[in-house]
C-alpha cells in the first residue's frame, strides 16, 4: 500500500461530518472548547466540520463558527456523498497527531475526547467507544446487531468490538486509510484492514440535542451493502460455498428419488416438491446474481473514476475546489 505520510501541525484533530445540524453546531463547538480548555491540547487542537451538502443553514453556521474560533476549520462538499465519504474528506484535511471522529448530534459526549486521546497516547493505533445504553430506536439497535455479526464474518472484526462512529486514530492509521481513494469508502473496514492495535472505552450515549436522526432504513441498508461488498470478497465466497452445497444436496435428492422409484414403482410423481425445489434454486440464483452485480457495478464506477467527494469551498486558505 502506498501511504503518504503527513507531518502533524497540531496535537489533536476532531473530525465531524455535518448534515442538518445548524441548531446543534454552536453548542458542539462550545462543549469541545470547554472540554479541552486548560488541558495539554489547549491551543493545539482543531475542529474540522465537513458540511455534507446539508439542505439547512449548516454551512453558514460553520462559517460563523470559523470566524469566531480560529481552531474551527470548515469544508463544504458539492453534493451529499454520505457520512463515510464526508469523514474521509475531513480526515484528509485534518492535521492532528491524533484524530478523533464523532457525530454532529451531541449523542457522542465531547467529554470522552480526552479519554479517547489518552488511549492513543498510550500506544494504541485506534480506540473505539462502546455505549453503556444506546439512545436509539429498537429497529436501529437490531440492525446494529446484525451489522455487528456480519462485520465479524466479513471484516474479521473481533467479536467484542463495537464499530462505533465515535473513535480515535493515530496519524499513521489515518494516513494508511487515506491511501484508499475509491468512491465506496467504509472507514471501519479500512481501519480493520490497517491495524490490529485497537482499544475500546465505555461511554454514556446521550439523547440527541435536537431534531431526529438522518439515517432511515434505506440509508442503513445502503451502508450495510457498502460494508459487505466494499471491503471484502466474503459474500462471493459464501455464494460459491452455498452453490457447491446446493449441488451436493441436489445430487443426494436425485439418488434418493431414483432409489424410491425403483423400490416403489407405484409412487406418484411429486409435482409440489419439484416446483418448490425449482423456486428455491431460482431464488438462490437471483440472490447470488445480485451479489455479483453489486461487485461488478462498483468495479464499473471505480473504473469511471467517480470521485470519493468534491470540496466546493473551505473556511481556510486556499479555498480551492478539490475532487478526490
Amino acid at each position: 500500500m502506498n501511504v503518504q505520510k503527513r507531518v502533524p501541525f497540531v496535537s489533536l484533530s476532531i473530525v465531524v461530518p455535518v448534515y442538518r445540524s445548524a441548531d446543534v453546531l454552536p453548542e458542539l463547538v462550545r462543549q469541545v472548547r470547554d472540554v479541552l480548555a486548560g488541558t495539554k491540547y489547549d491551543g493545539e487542537y482543531e475542529l474540522v466540520l465537513v458540511n455534507d451538502s446539508s439542505p439547512d443553514a449548516s454551512w453558514s453556521v460553520i462559517e460563523d463558527c470559523a470566524k469566531e474560533c480560529h481552531w474551527v476549520r470548515g469544508l463544504s462538499l458539492r453534493k451529499n456523498f454520505g457520512q463515510h465519504n464526508a469523514t474521509m474528506a475531513g480526515l484528509r484535511y485534518s492535521r492532528g497527531r491524533i484524530v478523533i471522529v464523532m457525530d454532529d448530534d451531541l449523542q457522542h459526549p465531547p467529554s470522552a475526547i480526552l479519554a479517547l486521546a489518552e488511549k492513543i497516547e498510550a500506544g494504541y493505533d485506534v480506540c473505539y467507544t462502546h455505549y453503556k445504553e444506546r439512545k436509539h430506536a429498537a429497529w436501529k439497535k437490531w440492525g446494529s446487531r446484525l451489522n455487528d455479526i456480519v462485520a465479524a464474518w466479513v471484516l474479521k472484526k473481533p467479536r467484542d468490538l463495537y464499530l462505533s462512529s465515535f473513535k480515535a486514530m493515530s496519524r499513521g492509521v489515518v494516513d494508511a486509510i487515506l491511501a484508499y481513494d475509491g468512491p465506496y469508502a467504509y472507514v471501519d473496514g479500512l481501519i480493520l484492514g490497517a491495524t490490529n492495535s485497537i482499544a475500546a472505552i465505555d461511554i454514556t450515549h446521550q439523547e440527541r440535542f435536537t431534531g431526529r436522526g438522518n439515517y432511515n432504513l434505506r440509508r442503513s441498508v445502503g451502508l450495510w451493502l457498502k460494508m459487505a461488498t466494499g471491503s471484502s470478497v466474503y459474500p462471493l465466497r459464501i455464494a460459491t460455498v452455498t452453490g457447491f452445497c446446493m449441488a451436493a444436496l441436489s445430487l443426494i435428492f436425485l439418488m434418493l428419488i431414483v432409489v424410491q422409484r425403483l423400490t416403489h414403482p407405484e409412487m406418484q410423481p411429486g409435482w409440489a416438491s419439484i416446483i418448490a425445489t425449482i423456486l428455491l434454486i431460482g431464488g438462490l440464483q437471483m440472490v447470488f446474481l445480485g451479489i455479483l452485480g453489486e461487485y461488478i457495478g462498483r468495479i464499473y464506477i471505480r473504473l469511471n473514476n467517480s470521485p470519493q467527494y468534491v470540496v466546493r469551498e473551505t473556511t481556510f486558505s486556499p479555498p480551492t475546489e478539490t475532487a478526490v
